[in-house]
């Protein structure tokens, strides 16, 4: 008698999870899925921001050392290569001055560059965001070294 309880006790245990319980289960992981989801979408995106400003600041402090040993900053057309590799015909150049090269944004996209700036800066940098067009709201925001937005 003790023997045969036993071994009714072990098939109980190997019998595993019934149809209904993994049914519950999963609505339970759908359920949790689709509240932190759209949550954790949302800080990604802010993080690829804020990534983008950081990065525009380390672009602009290799600028501000181009400009302080060259005596200007690099043209429209030298573009951010000026940082990596010695434009012709430029006197004072000791770079390079961003040493893994000029980074693109976080959505795989060049920041632009253009000298002079608008609004009396002295160059303009940006990001045009996730979908690399000007202008747009959120993702699709430009991030600009000039312009902060909070």
């Amino acid at each position: 008698m003790l023997q045969s309880s036993k071994v009714y006790s072990l098939k109980r245990r190997l019998r595993g999870f019934s149809l209904i319980e993994l049914m519950i289960v999963l609505v339970i992981l759908g359920l949790i899925a689709g509240i932190v989801g759209p949550q954790a979408m949302k800080y990604l995106g802010r993080g690829k921001s804020q990534s983008a400003k950081v990065q525009i600041e380390n672009i602009s402090a290799a600028l501000d050392m181009y400009r302080l040993e060259v005596g200007n900053y690099p043209t429209s057309s030298e573009g951010l290569k000026a940082l990596v590799e010695s434009p012709s015909g430029v006197k004072g150049w000791n770079g390079p001055y961003l040493k893994k090269g000029v980074p693109q944004d976080p959505w795989n996209n060049e920041y632009q560059y253009k000298r002079p700036g608008s609004n009396n800066q002295p160059y303009d940098l940006l990001s045009f965001g996730a979908d690399n067009a000007a202008g747009g709201e959120g993702d699709d925001a430009d991030i600009s070294l000039w312009v902060k937005k909070n």
